[in-house]
């Protein structure tokens, strides 16, 4: 038998094995479902609320996440500083979904793509940082799952630096992970990084000297700024991943993670990310209440807090996020309107 013929076996066989790991149906309930949730105590990562926690699914956006996590350890050994300029590249700029829209003819700082990853979830810059911190892009996806192994995140593969859906479609191929292994991830960043200089931002404006004006960033994580302590990290949806989000809050020298990982309305809707918003709120609130009594204040890297935005308001016109990359930005109601 030829050598194709195995390489199809092999992707049935994966496929077959995903749509068959743990817990891989959806939780329901009258305001939406979701495939697995975890909140953990950011300090002792002590599991607090869990329901399907070793699901494996994909994570969408949220693989910035660990895109970050290789990039900061650059950062820290001086391989790549904040300040590098990063040409950009034909490569760069055809990535697609969710983006800044780079040019080939651009360079901008490394920074200013880190913020850009995170606040707009640009995949353009999350692939520019890859390739130009490692060499090529395959070879920062090998970092990123040494350091899933050096963290434990035993169910986990990564396959891209932005978490889109692969080529071919199929799941198996993508980016995959379970919400306890993302959770072990989030706990790595607020204890050993400053990620949360960056998905704290809730507003930022990028290219300020591009010829065409800048693009103004808005978080995606709709939670920011509506919910007590919470300051971060990534939200993230593709049609197969669902809506996903990896929250964190502070609250009295406390600090909880909450991961949520295919969520979707009642009967399966797309609703935005609304559903999830509302599950993670309860599990924040269900996490806190869970922390035994004495539990150790949270003490984690100092970080900076972020600078204002360059300008107030978005610009007309700005093309938004396409709903197979990221959710597009819209307002989320947090409680009845007031008559």
């Amino acid at each position: 038998m030829s050598p194709a013929y195995f390489r199809r076996l092999a992707a049935v066989l994966a496929t077959l094995s995903f749509a068959f790991a743990p817990f891989a149906s959806a939780s329901t309930s009258k305001t939406g479902q979701w495939k697995g949730y975890i909140g953990i105590d950011a300090m002792t990562g002590q599991t607090l609320v869990q329901e399907n926690a070793d699901v494996v699914t994909p994570p969408a956006s949220m693989t910035k996440l660990m895109t970050y996590a290789v990039l900061y350890d650059k950062l820290q050994s001086g391989a790549l500083t904040l300040g590098t300029q990063i040409q950009v590249t034909a490569a760069d700029s055809k990535i697609g979904g969710t983006q800044v829209y780079l040019d080939p003819s651009e360079s901008f700082t490394a920074e200013e793509m880190i913020y850009a990853m995170m606040i707009q979830s640009a995949n353009d810059c999350s692939y520019a940082l890859a390739r130009a911190s490692a060499g090529s892009v395959e070879a920062f996806v090998g970092l990123m799952n040494a350091k899933a192994k050096e963290l434990g995140m035993t169910r986990t593969t990564f396959r891209s630096p932005h978490g889109l859906p692969p080529s071919s479609r199929n799941i198996a191929e993508g980016d995959l992970t379970t919400p306890r292994d993302f959770a072990l991830l989030c706990r790595h960043l607020v204890l050993k990084t400053d990620v949360l200089k960056y998905t704290s931002a809730k507003e930022r404006d990028f290219g300020p000297l591009r010829a065409k004006g800048p693009q103004h960033m808005i978080n995606h994580n709709k939670l920011m700024g509506k919910v007590d302590g919470v300051d971060g990290l990534k939200t993230g949806y593709t049609k197969s991943a669902g809506y996903c989000l990896s929250a964190t809050a502070l609250r009295n020298n406390r600090r909880v993670i909450v991961v949520i990982m295919g969520a979707f309305g009642p009967q399966g809707k797309i609703d935005l990310g609304a559903s999830r918003d509302r599950k993670t709120i309860e599990l924040i609130t269900s996490s806190f209440a869970a922390l035994p009594a004495g539990s150790p204040a949270f003490v984690g890297t100092p970080w900076a807090a972020p600078v204002s935005p360059v300008s107030a308001s978005p610009t007309e016109g700005t093309p938004g996020a396409p709903a197979s990359s990221d959710e597009p930005m819209v307002k989320f109601n947090f409680g009845p309107k007031k008559k």
